[in-house]
């Protein structure tokens, strides 16, 4: 088990609890600074998405808004404000106006435990682990509600995919993250940044980190798993009826996710803040985005799967994997407490490699078998 120091951060020095000077103050300035950074890196995020793809696919990508086509997104936000606002007829009104804003408050509420830097975060939770465990899933109550109250059978259909990945993929996620609290012997996200001084989680935890962060893009429903919304089966999935705004919450629920993906991931596996030479909340900035790249990268690269090839992705890869990796760290932490951490990491890496490459001897996806 790895402890936590809370003086090991050198030359960083955390902000005091109730910064900038009381409770009202603390919550207000936060509330400002998270919502600021979430449409902020959203609006960043759509562009370096838009135009990395492009790159993938070989095309150019916006150009034509501003320089390098910097300004699109904020065109695109326009054109959302002065869309008319449609509702169907048959649709349940309340529940259908109601639906966007339940789903983004949860995924808003998972920032106030992610720590920007040591002390830099709006409540330092003792349970902050369990809180976003709880929290994460609420999210997907919004698109239930939006896909029920659409009244439109592919609306409805594209919700209860969501509602089915959700419940698939929570538990090797859920199952993933128990290993990271066993080296670090605390569910306090902070803690668990200051465990990973001298070495990040992801070297620790390759196979928890690849588990982590692949059922975390199917349950924000990022391409490969994007069966929620897809166009060639269910033309826009749960969304489909919504225009205007609303359409425009929905979207930046969606990028909010992958930011609080690209964040989680980085305070867990990455080491948060930590970093040399620059501050930290720099560090803490550069690898959230660098998480994200992967997810595009990803998004450019595999095509889509069916959902019975998500679902069995889910229930018969990373499930048995994800209980592997548990047993294997609760050996380590129980049998071998003193190890040398770099032997740990060449045996967790070895093992990762070994259970990957032969399970994908006799995995199979659809009745067909895949190879790595």
């Amino acid at each position: 088990m790895i402890m936590f120091n809370p003086n090991s951060f050198g030359h960083l020095a955390a902000l005091p609890p109730d910064w900038p000077g009381n409770f009202w103050l603390h919550l207000m300035a936060f509330t400002v600074i998270i919502l600021a950074f979430v449409l902020i890196t959203a609006i960043i995020f759509i562009w370096l998405e838009r135009r990395g793809l492009g790159r993938l696919q070989i095309r150019l990508g916006p150009n034509r808004a501003g320089p390098f086509g910097l300004l699109q997104p904020l065109a695109d936000v326009l054109k959302l404000l002065i869309k008319e606002d449609t509702v169907p007829t048959k649709a349940d009104k309340l529940v259908f106006w109601l639906a966007p804003i339940v789903a983004l408050a949860p995924v808003l509420m998972l920032f106030a435990v992610i720590p920007f830097q040591s002390g830099a975060l709006l409540a330092d939770l003792n349970i902050g682990i369990l809180y976003v465990l709880a929290i994460s899933s609420l999210a997907s109550v919004g698109v239930f509600m939006a896909g029920w109250a659409s009244n439109n059978k592919y609306s409805l259909i594209g919700a209860m995919r969501d509602v089915a990945m959700l419940i698939s993929y929570e538990i090797p996620i859920v199952i993933s993250i128990v290993g990271v609290i066993l080296i670090t012997g605390s569910l306090s996200l902070t803690e668990i940044v200051g465990a990973q001084e001298s070495i990040p989680f992801i070297l620790l935890q390759p196979l928890g980190f690849l588990i982590f962060f692949l059922g975390s893009l199917a349950e924000s429903n990022r391409t490969p798993f994007d069966l929620v919304e897809a166009d060639s089966e269910i033309v826009a999935g749960y969304h489909i009826e919504y225009s205007g705004m609303k359409y425009g919450t929905l979207m930046l629920t969606e990028y909010a996710e992958i930011i609080a993906i690209s964040a989680l991931v980085t305070t867990l596996f990455l080491g948060g803040w930590q970093g040399p030479l620059l501050p930290p909340i720099l560090w803490f900035f550069i690898k959230v985005a660098a998480v994200f790249l992967l997810s595009v990268w990803i998004r450019g690269t595999i095509p889509r799967l069916r959902i019975d090839q998500v679902m069995a992705f889910a229930w018969k890869f990373l499930l048995p994997l994800a209980l592997i990796n548990l047993l294997v760290t609760s050996l380590q932490v129980v049998l071998w407490p003193e190890a040398s951490l770099w032997l740990i990491v060449f045996l967790n890496l070895t093992v990762m490699a070994i259970l990957i490459l032969s399970w994908s001897r006799f995995f199979r996806l659809g009745g067909e078998r895949i190879e790595v």
